[in-house]
């Protein structure tokens, strides 16, 4: 499973290593380069419910197989048909509803057929691995993109969420559980399970982690969409060039989130999951704005603090997830991560577009003051989190 997260999430980061060439060639504001990326999180959004609300009726393994199709179809649509804002927006929100039916149902995969040992851990390599697919998004994106155009980024990155498809359908054997056996129905309240959701929230500590997690992924998703772009202004702005391409830096920015990831999880496991998530907010909010502000600085400067700020961003990624899953109830598991998914990918859907709104009406994308603001706006989200939820008594909660 770990092998097809990896590869269902190849065309993760396409669109941010050619958003600038797009934003070019199509004559893009920022805030329309952002509802691009935006648009792949609203796909997501719209799938989501259904996806993992079905993985408490069917076995995840069928969902996911329909979801590496609907992946790789939104990737070649990118590539061969889109040629205006509109229709990247369309295939961008085809590929992100390939997303929904790939990452949710691929940790219900895992949570349906382990049977022993801590779950949480096998839940934070899984979410680190987020980290390793959309690290090598990055890296392949980028050299196809140098060597042959933005056309082949997408069909040849298509590849990955077929590969995916292909290693669930050989090595992911069925369930022979009885209950996942039979016709498969599918009722409204199925896609939009608002039962389920109120009763998920109803518990305060199950909320909390949602509503974390909304404000981590507005960040975190903000921050990828743009990580080539701001480092294509650092390299105007400093006058030196940085020892590797933008592209190839951000992958392996990226890579410093699986460990982050894990070892997060670790030490939350001793600290306490909700002390640790306001904790690394908190931090990852500061080394933002912090990271925004070193535009005109040495590379090894910017460098670290994106680094830092990649860590700090991941650091409570499996934390947040992990909690949602062990203190959901059993019998409304799938709607909570159904809900859990469907808020932070909100979040994600969000995040790129205020960047870009933000950089639009404070000066632009060669403004140096922008990206100060652009940064700001996303990481907000985080601190004021965290206020409210010590305001609410949530830390301390137990574990």
């Amino acid at each position: 499973m770990l092998m097809a997260q990896t590869c269902a999430l190849l065309g993760f980061a396409c669109y941010a290593v050619v958003l600038t060439t797009l934003q070019d060639e199509w004559h893009l504001t920022n805030l329309q380069s952002g509802l691009i990326a935006s648009a792949f999180f609203f796909g997501y959004m719209l799938v989501v419910p259904l996806a993992t609300a079905l993985t408490d009726r069917v076995d995840a393994r069928k969902v996911y197989l329909i979801g590496g199709l609907s992946a790789t179809s939104g990737l070649l649509g990118m590539g061969l048909l889109a040629y205006n804002f509109w229709t990247a927006l369309f295939f961008m929100a085809i590929n992100g509803a390939g997303l929904a039916g790939t990452y949710m149902p691929g940790l219900k995969i895992l949570s349906d057929r382990i049977q022993s040992g801590e779950i949480t851990r096998h839940i934070a390599f899984y979410t680190a691995f987020f980290g390793i697919g959309t690290g090598f998004s990055y890296l392949c994106s980028g050299w196809i993109l140098s060597a042959f155009g933005w056309h082949y980024v997408f069909g040849i990155i298509a590849l990955g969420p077929l590969t995916a498809f292909l290693i669930v359908l050989v090595l992911i054997p069925p369930l022979q559980n009885e209950k996942w056996k039979g016709p498969i129905e599918i009722r409204l309240h199925d896609i939009f399970p608002l039962g389920k959701w109120k009763l998920v929230l109803e518990d305060k500590k199950a909320a909390g982690f949602i509503f974390g997690y909304t404000a981590h992924s507005l960040e975190l998703f903000a921050s990828r969409s743009w990580l080539v772009a701001f480092f294509a202004f650092c390299t105007i702005m400093s006058g030196e060039s940085f020892f590797l391409a933008a592209t190839a830096l951000a992958g392996i920015v990226n890579f410093f989130g699986v460990p982050a990831s894990i070892l997060g999880n670790e030490i939350a496991l001793r600290v306490g999951r909700q002390k640790w998530v306001c904790i690394v907010m908190l931090t990852s909010a500061v080394l933002g704005v912090a990271l925004a502000c070193s535009t005109g600085q040495s590379w090894w400067l910017i460098v670290i603090l994106a680094i830092g700020h990649a860590i700090s961003i991941m650091a409570d990624s499996a934390t947040l997830t992990a909690g949602l899953v062990v203190s959901a109830q059993e019998n409304i598991k799938g709607a909570a991560m159904g809900l859990h998914s469907l808020m932070g990918f909100g979040g994600g859907l969000l995040g790129p577009a205020i960047f870009g709104f933000v950089l639009d009406i404070s000066g632009s994308r060669s403004s140096q003051i922008a990206w100060v603001w652009a940064y700001g706006a996303v990481v907000i989200w985080g601190v004021l989190f965290v206020l409210y939820e010590r305001r609410n008594g949530w830390v301390g909660k137990g574990k």
